[in-house]
């Protein structure tokens, strides 16, 4: 189930940090957080759905593993994000 176009290009145009940016750490976060949204909320009412919620850890250490890259190499944009996005900071491995 991806995201609709308007929530996908919307998401894009809050986090670009340029025209035309989609392709940036920001942007990916944002994105996958919004998919993450969008699983979640499907699998409060098909708890059984075990095929997406595979899917939902997979996308989750995606974004964490993205989170990461972000983090080692600025970590102003990295707080920056995590607060607008409402993510809670994790410790690197």
């Amino acid at each position: 189930m991806p995201l609709d176009k308007n929530v996908k290009s919307q998401v894009i145009a809050q986090n670009a940090t340029a025209e035309g940016d989609t392709g940036s750490a920001e942007v990916q976060i944002a994105i996958m957080h919004a998919r993450i949204q969008q699983i979640t909320e499907h699998l409060k009412t098909n708890r059984k759905d075990f095929h997406s919620l595979r899917g939902l850890m997979v996308l989750v250490g995606k974004r964490r593993r993205l989170e990461g890259y972000l983090r080692a190499k600025d970590v102003v944009r990295y707080r920056a994000l995590m607060s607008k996005l409402g993510i809670r900071e994790v410790r690197p491995r």
